[in-house]
């Protein structure tokens, strides 16, 4: 069995909605979501902490992976929950355990991303969880709504 420990971020921005009627002029979310060239499931941006950098902290490893993989650089705001799970590679057993961080959008571009990611887009926030393929992916976007909803 072996052990992995990654980092990355659930990034949002506020888009400018121009539609018509009452709520028209509303700002409104969108979170940035990527699909991987590997297994195609679509994720949050993470990655190894500390495959490229010895001695990388959580943090930065976050925030390089996201603008690594997605080619948009985010303002950490909240260290969420860790989540974990078990999966098979070569054979091997591994317990992964992912820091995720509640990222601001700060600048870039996403056809700026990396090989590692098919395909990146910035969601509205009510198509997030219908996108997200994985379990861990899903529990990580519930806890952010909840904190987006309590104006976090």
């Amino acid at each position: 069995m072996k052990f992995q420990f990654s980092a990355g971020g659930v990034v949002f921005r506020q888009a400018q909605d121009f539609g018509s009627g009452p709520q028209s002029s509303k700002k409104k979310v969108e979170v940035l979501v990527c699909q991987h060239s590997y297994h195609h499931g679509w994720v949050f941006p993470k990655g190894l902490i500390g495959d490229h950098v010895e001695g990388e902290k959580k943090e930065e490893t976050a925030l390089r992976e996201v603008e690594e993989e997605t080619g948009v650089k985010g303002k950490i705001i909240k260290l969420l929950q860790p989540v974990q799970y078990w999966y098979f590679f070569e054979g091997q057993k591994i317990k992964k355990t992912v820091y995720y961080f509640l990222m601001e959008y700060v600048s870039g571009d996403i056809a700026k991303h990396d090989e590692e990611m098919e395909d990146v887009e910035w969601l509205p926030e009510e198509e997030v969880s219908k996108r997200l393929t994985y379990p861990a992916d899903k529990k990580v976007w519930k806890e952010v709504k909840q904190l987006m909803a309590n104006g976090v």
